[in-house]
C-alpha cells in the first residue's frame, strides 16, 4: 500500500481543461515530495539483499506471538541486529599458586585478542573499539596495559581501547557496551573483553573512608566484605549449609565432566607462559590450556569439615565460595549484515541487557532481579530460556536465585560455574559468553535462548539474553499462543 501511484499531470491547455495556474504547480510539487517520501519509507522497510532469501525484497508480517505489544523484535531480516562472531577465553587459574601466577596481566588479554584475529581472519583495521572489563587494578595503569595488549596482539594504532568497571559484571558490561555502540551506529565491528589477575591485584581499599558514611546505612553496607553479604543472604532467605555445600559439589562434578568430555577445548586459548619455582627461582616454560581450580573429588563430607570463614556460626566456607582467579576472555561482535558480507559464522545473537540495583547488604540476590528484567526486555518469559550461566560468587546467593526464579536445575550452569572454575572478576562475564554460546551450539535446535547473569558488589545485578546463532528468522513468531487478540492493548 506504500507503493506510489503514477501521478498524471495535464498542463496542455486543451479546450475543457483550464491552464495550469500557480495552485496547480504547488499541488504538483507537493505530490512529487509525497511520492519521494513514500519511496524512502519503502526502501527502509525492505530487508537487505544479503539477508533476504534469493535476494527477494518481499516483506510479510505475522502476528507477534511473543505477546501483544511485546518488546521482542525479530529484525534479523534487516541485517541490523548485533551478532557474536567468536568468543574465546584463557583457562582460569588459581591466583598466587596457579598456572598464571607469574604471567603479566596484559599477556592474558593479548592471547584472547590475538585468537580473535587468527581464528577468524579478521582484518584488525575493521574493529571500531575494544572495550575491556577489569576491576582491581588501578584504572590508569590497567587502561595502559590493555592498550599495550592490543598492540601485542597485532591491532594497529588506529583501533582505540578503553576499560569499564562494573565490578563482577565488567566483562559482560563490556560486551553490552560494544553491542550498544554497534546498534547506535557508532561502528559495525567491536570487541568486548574481560581481564583480571587477582595474583597481581588484590581486593583492597586505598586511602581513608569518608566519615559521612556513618550517617547512611546503605553506604555502610557497600563496604561489607563480600563474605558477610553471603552470610546475610543465607540468614535472610534461609539457605542452609547443606544446600550450599551441595551446590559446590555439583559445580565441581559438572566442571570435571565437561573438561573430561573436551567441552572447553573450543573456547579455551592455550597460553604459553612461565612458572617460577618460589624456592629456587628457576623458570620453566609451560602451556596452560586447562582450568586448574576444578576438584573432581569434592564431596559433601569433605566440605562439611571446613570452618566458616566470615562468621563464627555462619555457613560460608572456602569450599562453597568462588575461587580467586586469573584469566581473560574476548568476544567479537558485528552488525549482522557486515558479518554476512564478510563470511563470518554467527555464533549467537545479542538480544538484551539489564543492570539493576539491590540492597547492598544482600548484593548476591542481584541475578534474581536482573534476569527477569533482561528477559522481559527481550520480549520473552523465563520459561522461554533454555540455558542459564549464573555466576556462582557464593553458593548461598546462587542457591537463593535459582530457588527464587524457580529455575530448572538441568538448565543452569550445566558445565559447572565459579565455585569450581573460579571467578576472575573482570573476566567472568566475557568467559561466560564463550561458555554459554558454545554449549548452545552443541545442543542445536533444542536450545534457542540463553541467559548470563551475575551479582555485583555494592548491591547490583546484571543479565543478558542471547539467541543461538542459527536460530534466527525474520518477522516470525517467538513463541506460540493459544489464541490471539489482534487489537493493540492501547486500543483496548
Amino acid at each position: 500500500f506504500l507503493r506510489p501511484r503514477s501521478c498524471k499531470r495535464n498542463i496542455s491547455g486543451e479546450r475543457g481543461e483550464r491552464e495550469t495556474g500557480e495552485s496547480d504547480l504547488h499541488r504538483i510539487e507537493y505530490m512529487e515530495k509525497a511520492i519521494d517520501r513514500q519511496r524512502v519509507l519503502l526502501q527502509h522497510l525492505r530487508p537487505s539483499p544479503s539477508s533476504s532469501p534469493n535476494g527477494s525484497h518481499l516483506i510479510s508480517a505475522s502476528v507477534c506471538a511473543a505477546g501483544d505489544s511485546a518488546a521482542y523484535q525479530r529484525n534479523s531480516c534487516f541485517g541490523d541486529d548485533v551478532v557474536v562472531v567468536a568468543a574465546y577465553r584463557t583457562a582460569i587459574c588459581k591466583s598466587k599458586r596457579g598456572g598464571f601466577k607469574d604471567t603479566y596481566p596484559e599477556e592474558l588479554l593479548t592471547a584472547v585478542l590475538k585468537a580473535l584475529l587468527d581464528k577468524t581472519n579478521l582484518n584488525p583495521n575493521q574493529v571500531g573499539d575494544i572495550v575491556v572489563g577489569t576491576v582491581l587494578a588501578p584504572g590508569a595503569q590497567r587502561a595502559t596495559e590493555c592498550r599495550m595488549a592490543a598492540f601485542y596482539a597485532g591491532f594497529p594504532e588506529t583501533v582505540p581501547v578503553r576499560t569499564v568497571n562494573r565490578q563482577c559484571s565488567s566483562g559482560l558490561q563490556a560486551v553490552a557496551d560494544v553491542a550498544s555502540a554497534i546498534k547506535a551506529g557508532f561502528y559495525d565491528t567491536g570487541i568486548g573483553a574481560g581481564l583480571e589477575s587477582m595474583t597481581t591485584n588484590s581486593m583492597s581499599w586505598d586511602g581513608s573512608i569518608n566519615p559521612k558514611v556513618n550517617a547512611f546505612q546503605q553506604a555502610q553496607d557497600c563496604l561489607l566484605p563480600m563474605g558477610i553479604t553471603s552470610e546475610n543472604v543465607a540468614h535472610r532467605y534461609g539457605v542452609t549449609r547443606q544446600e550450599q555445600d551441595q551446590a559446590a559439589v555439583n559445580s565441581h562434578r559438572k566442571a570435571a565432566a565437561a573438561t573430561a568430555a573436551g567441552k572447553f577445548k573450543e573456547e579455551i586459548i592455550p597460553v604459553t607462559t612461565k612458572i617460577v619455582d618460589p624456592k629456587t627461582g628457576e623458570e620453566k616454560q609451560v602451556t596452560i590450556s586447562v582450568d586448574d581450580g576444578i576438584r573432581p573429588e569434592t564431596s559433601i563430607s569433605s566440605l562439611a569439615k571446613l570452618k566458616p570463614v566470615f562468621k563464627k556460626d555462619g555457613s560460608t566456607t572456602a569450599g562453597n565460595s568462588s575461587q580467586v582467579s586469573d584469566g581473560a576472555g574476548a568476544v567479537l561482535l558485528m552488525r549482522r549484515d557486515v558479518a554476512m558480507q564478510n563470511g563470518f559464522p554467527i555464533l549467537g545473537v545479542f538480544r538484551s541487557f539489564a543492570a539493576v540495583g539491590v540492597d547492598p547488604a544482600v548484593m548476591g540476590v542481584g541475578p534474581a532481579v536482573a534476569i527477569p528484567a533482561a528477559v522481559k526486555s527481550a520480549g520473552l518469559q523465563i520459561e522461554d530460556i533454555d540455558l542459564f550461566e549464573i555466576n556462582e560468587a557464593f553458593a548461598s546467593q546462587f542457591v537463593y536465585c535459582c530457588k527464587k526464579l524457580e529455575l530448572d536445575a538441568t538448565k543452569v550452569n550445566v558445565n559447572g560455574g565459579a565455585l569450581a572454575l573460579g571467578h576472575p572478576l573482570g573476566a567472568t562475564g566475557a568467559r561466560s559468553v564463550s561458555t554459554l554460546l558454545n554449549e548452545m551450539k552443541r545442543r542445536g535446535k533444542d536450545c534457542r535462548f540463553g541467559v548470563i547473569s551475575m551479582c555485583i558488589g555494592t548491591g547490583m545485578g546484571a543479565a543478558a539474553v542471547f539467541e543461538r546463532g542459527d536460530a534466527t528468522d525474520g518477522l516470525t513468531n517467538a513463541r506460540r499462543l493459544q489464541s490471539h487478540n489482534l487489537l493493540s492493548k492501547d486500543a483496548m
